[in-house]
């Protein structure tokens, strides 16, 4: 007698695969968030250090002005609020590395082997283009917009207590009242990380269509007839991605415009070598009119 139920019909054999992998992807977030965590200790107990480097670039903006480099805490708590996002900003750049290999692990095992040799390349040069993003930013972006910023100070740049010291060009006597920069240690951290991650993201962009392109959801001739829409998005994100300084965004708009003609170049190579394989294999068709 036939059984009633049917393998395929059992609920419980279609539901065994998605267990496994609901408990996979739990596994890789348990140890990326353990990875994180510790990295967020490791980073809380050196987050002097930190600060330091991130305040270089005021520092020597300051110093060119003949100023003391000096951020001021307004609010009682705001020293250690400071740590702690120093903390959970370098704790992420520390874990990354480990949080890409655990994603890694996730979706490698669904891949075939080609499609592992394609995607690997790109998760690799994911965190490394964002590492040069925000080197670029800040050692050349944040010098030239604080120095910038700087330049809207006027008068005596210190305090009459600390002796007046006049800028280049102001007469001895001017009555012009003192406008001194004494910033906020969260303001400027929170300026600071805005320019960085702005553009470690911006620089992810050959990757992101680089990547689209060799899984055939875009192509060259379809990204540069859009180029205008394109010009139009960048100026927006130049605009909300950094302050109302018109230097940085000039510069982030022709950084970002630059990495999306380079995408084009990227998703054409791509192109060329996708038909090169196919001609090769007898499986390329041109495209023909109908008669």
């Amino acid at each position: 007698m036939a059984s009633k139920t049917q393998p395929d019909d059992n609920p419980d054999d279609s539901s065994a695969p998605l267990i496994e992998h609901l408990a996979e992807l739990r596994t890789r977030i348990i140890w990326s968030m353990v990875a994180f965590i510790a990295a967020m200790v490791i980073c809380y107990t050196v987050w002097n250090p930190i600060y330091n480097f991130l305040t270089q670039p005021i520092c020597h903006a300051l110093e060119s002005r003949n100023q003391e480099c000096g951020l001021i805490l307004l609010k009682l708590q705001e020293g250690f609020f400071v740590a702690v996002r120093i903390s959970l900003l370098g704790g992420f750049v520390l874990a990354f590395p480990i949080i890409a290999y655990q994603m890694w692990r996730f979706v490698a095992p669904g891949l075939y082997r080609n499609e592992k040799a394609a995607f690997l390349p790109f998760l690799v040069a994911s965190p490394v283009m964002f590492f040069i993003g925000a080197a670029f930013a800040y050692y050349v972006i944040l010098p030239m917009a604080y120095d910038f910023f700087l330049g809207f100070q006027q008068g005596p740049l210190k305090l009459p207590d600390d002796g007046a010291t006049v800028p280049p060009g102001v007469p001895a006597d001017s009555p012009l009242a003192a406008i001194v920069f004494q910033g906020s240690v969260d303001e400027y951290l929170s300026l600071t990380t805005k320019f960085i991650l702005a553009f470690g993201l911006s620089f992810q962009l050959p990757v992101l269509l680089t990547l689209m392109g060799r899984a055939g959801l875009v192509s060259a001739a379809g990204l540069g007839s859009v180029r205008r829409y394109a010009v139009l998005a960048i100026l927006v994100l130049a605009a909300i991605a950094t302050p109302p300084d018109v230097i940085s965004q000039v510069v982030l708009f022709t950084v970002v415009y630059g990495l999306y003609e380079i995408s084009i170049q990227l998703v054409r190579r791509i192109e060329r070598k996708r038909e090169a394989e196919l001609r090769a294999q007898g499986l390329w068709v041109d495209d023909e009119d109908d008669a």
